[in-house]
């Protein structure tokens, strides 16, 4: 089959934590023999900052990383889609992308055997409907949501009238278990500061425990304000800057823990939906803690794959516990390892994603039949 997937950036995960996920999609569908191909915008944000801070270097290293992927850059006004477009049997259209091009694909493809997905992987639908509702999804074949929470808002807003669960998954080609000869440190955190989404929370679920327990601790990450610099300076932590995804697991593989602090709007609206962040370490085979979150739709086994905690005190425990206990931490890893592979793998999702065609398809048989019986 042809594939045609618009992503924000397939090169650039700077401040793009979707970049892991989408990666992986397109190297599973490459692996089973089909024709992908990937557009990402010219002057994209997450590209643009990327180039900005690291220079060319940093796409020849992705280049060096992902030698199966590879991403065709275009501006907007000057995009071919009738080209593009042509015998394509399936796209995806990731929800961090131009609203014009989301419109202009839903129009070009309207009426044609080609399957059309939006892809949500984001909190706009509860932070920001009125870019929702400006979409124009009523082309589309459906959208692919990384929650039902997200896919309930769908259906209830009435943006689509057909909606999947499609949560996010690990690359475990290359998100695994890395030895290494020593630890250089107790706990590693990589995420992003961002917009003010959860500084508390990263106060009371990360920095102060580092602090009280005196932990040698590193954070990566970008958009760190320079009082954000100066706290993390303060508690005695170190801060490594950006890190290109593709390097985590090596990262992972050099301490003995990591956390999880979910943003306010997943924690407090979008129940069940945990992030790219928890995939990705369980893969890696860290021992995991996690600020709560409402597993609804029971992804992981929570206090078994990784360690629930509701408070700042309770996080502390957790953290003495997993460096004091070496069995606790091996189970976790075990244990995370083994949900991971049993459910959460691109593999699964692209797996996932042919059963959805396949649905798609029959209903299309079922119409065709009942226009052949009527005529």
């Amino acid at each position: 089959m042809k594939f045609v997937l618009f992503y924000h950036s397939l090169v650039s995960d700077w401040n793009h934590g979707n970049a892991h996920f989408l990666r992986g999609v397109a190297s599973e569908l490459i692996a089973r023999g089909h024709t992908v191909a990937i557009y990402e915008p010219q002057n994209g944000w997450s590209r643009t900052n990327l180039l900005t801070e690291r220079g060319q270097v940093a796409v020849d290293e992705f280049a060096r990383a992902y030698p199966e992927l590879e991403s065709h850059c275009y501006q907007l006004e000057s995009l071919d889609l009738d080209q593009v477009l042509q015998d394509v049997d399936v796209v995806l259209v990731h929800e961090w992308n131009d609203a014009e091009l989301v419109r202009k694909v839903g129009e070009r493809t309207r009426g044609t055997r080609c399957r059309v997905f939006f892809h949500d992987t984001h909190h706009r639908s509860v932070t920001a409907p009125k870019t929702m509702e400006a979409l124009h999804l009523e082309h589309y074949s459906g959208v692919l949501a990384f929650g039902r929470s997200i896919a309930d808002r769908y259906l209830d807003c009435g943006w689509s009238q057909r909606v999947w669960v499609w949560h996010e998954a690990a690359d475990t080609r290359r998100f695994r278990p890395l030895r290494v000869d020593a630890h250089e440190g107790d706990l590693v955190w990589i995420g992003n500061w961002g917009d003010e989404e959860r500084t508390s929370e990263l106060h009371e679920f990360l920095i102060e425990p580092a602090r009280e327990l005196g932990l040698a601790t590193k954070i990566f990450g970008v958009r760190y304000p320079p009082e954000a610099l100066a706290t993390l300076a303060d508690a005695g932590i170190d801060y490594g800057g950006a890190l290109a995804n593709y390097r985590v697991p090596a990262t992972f593989a050099r301490y003995l823990m990591t956390v999880h602090v979910p943003r306010r709007a997943y924690a407090d609206s979008l129940v069940g939906v945990p992030t790219i962040r928890m995939f990705e370490a369980l893969a890696c085979g860290i021992p995991l803690i996690s600020a709560l979150w409402e597993d609804s739709e029971r992804l992981f086994r929570a206090n078994v794959d990784y360690l629930s905690v509701g408070n700042g005190r309770q996080m502390r425990e957790c953290m003495r516990a997993i460096l004091a206990d070496r069995t606790l931490a091996a189970s976790l890893t075990r244990h995370g390892l083994e949900t991971i592979s049993a459910r959460h793998t691109c593999k699964h999702r692209v797996e996932e994603l042919f059963g959805i065609l396949d649905e798609l398809n029959g209903m299309r048989r079922e119409l065709v039949g009942c226009s052949a019986a009527q005529a």
